[in-house]
């Protein structure tokens, strides 16, 4: 599978190796979609990406009442 090239936030170019640019799209998707503390778990198998884990998580020191229900919606 070829190299990717992206440039990335701080304008240098980066290569991606053993991703097509739909994965890296969806990388940045998942991550983009996760809570202030949430993850975004990458699963390779063989040296490719197999499975993109999201976990959301809230803090709840601030979270009010029917706000997760929103935030989960």
């Amino acid at each position: 599978m070829p190299d990717h090239a992206s440039k990335s936030s701080s304008g240098k170019n980066t290569q991606y190796q053993n991703l097509s640019q739909h994965q890296v799209e969806l990388i940045d998707q998942a991550i983009g979609s996760v809570a202030e503390y949430g993850e975004v778990h990458l699963i390779v198998e063989k040296g490719y990406l197999r499975f993109l884990v999201t976990q959301k998580s809230f803090d709840v020191l601030k979270w009010r009442s029917g706000g997760l229900i929103q935030d989960l919606g």
